[in-house]
């Protein structure tokens, strides 16, 4: 009876003692919001979800990220505000949003900068993109990675072939300031509205059309309404991954390391996401009998030089946009 007495003891300061280990463990948990505007079938969003999960894996379960998608918590400029006061840790807005807290990021926003695909990756992955990923310190904001957001082209309820066809068209655009001088130096006529109110803009005749990429306009259902894509490819906007310096001043360093890597593991994920999205995207569209054609680039590109030029005056985006051209 003895033994039994002292077996039981030691099996309940065992089960005691794993109990306590665990509820240490879970006191010391830290868990991180992360909100966006995205739908969760799409590539950036999953690619966020691989971040999670890789971030509990290298973290031994001690770091969470809770994700909000679908503007839950907010357009794309208030989740930037909230990551400003620290109510919401991470967040992924496109640069053209971006732009408006961080004016040098502008330079992304100008049509036919990267000469391709390749030269983009070199530049957001080399100096530049490390560059423009602390480039919001001051602004509470710090950049953890970019996501592939593919090339942004035209789409509306009216055939587009030619810059002239552009002309009296009211175009959505994002609220960057780049983006609307793009479309007006084309001839259109930008009218900034929030991604989520696009829909109903373009089926109650606010818009006529939009500029994104093929992703966003498959899941978006947007070819529902606008029937004419074409891919004349004017820019390549990146996402970028931000978190707020209120919440990662509070990580260690270790807790700092686990965090980027999960990030940057997850935009190399995102890459092969990306292409696979394009692809379904551009079959689907088309078998909803949406026209897809491929205009002459370069006259496009002739009627945005003027933007190069003015950006020239400014010495410090000379000196970027040199510095980009010169990636090989």
């Amino acid at each position: 009876m003895k033994m039994w007495t002292v077996v039981t003891r030691i099996s309940c300061l065992v089960l005691l003692a794993i109990l306590l280990i665990g509820c240490a463990k879970e006191g010391k948990v830290k868990e991180i919001k992360l909100g966006h505007g995205l739908d969760i079938s799409h590539p950036v969003h999953k690619a966020m979800v691989f971040m999670k999960d890789r971030l509990y894996e290298k973290s031994d379960g001690t770091m969470v990220i809770d994700i909000y998608p679908n503007n839950q918590l907010g357009s794309e400029r208030e989740c930037l505000e909230l990551l400003q006061i620290g109510s919401l840790g991470m967040t992924k807005v496109s640069t053209g949003v971006l732009e408006n807290f961080v004016p040098s990021l502008q330079v992304f926003g100008l049509p036919f900068l990267f000469r391709d695909r390749e030269h983009r990756f070199k530049v957001l992955e080399g100096e530049i993109g490390e560059y423009f990923l602390n480039k919001s310190l001051d602004k509470r904001l710090k950049g953890l990675t970019f996501y592939d957001a593919g090339s942004r082209s035209f789409y509306s309820k009216k055939p587009i072939e030619t810059p002239e066809d552009l002309k009296g068209l009211k175009l959505r655009v994002m609220e960057s300031n780049t983006a609307m001088n793009m479309v007006k130096h084309l001839g259109g006529s930008p009218t900034p509205i929030a991604w989520g109110e696009l829909y109903t803009a373009l089926q109650q005749g606010i818009v006529d059309g939009a500029e994104n990429n093929l992703p966003s306009f498959y899941l978006s259902r947007h070819y529902e309404v606008c029937k004419y894509f074409v891919m004349d490819e004017h820019t390549a906007l990146p996402d970028e991954l931000l978190v707020s310096t209120l919440v990662w001043n509070k990580l260690s360093p270790q807790e700092q390391r686990w965090l980027k890597e999960a990030a940057m593991e997850s935009s190399e994920h995102q890459k092969e996401l990306w292409k696979e999205a394009e692809l379904k995207a551009l079959e689907e569209i088309q078998k909803a009998g949406v026209e897809v054609s491929y205009p002459d680039k370069e006259k496009f590109r002739e009627l945005v030089q003027p933007m190069y030029e003015s950006f020239s005056r400014d010495p410090e985006m000379k000196k970027i946009i040199e510095a980009i051209q010169a990636v090989q």
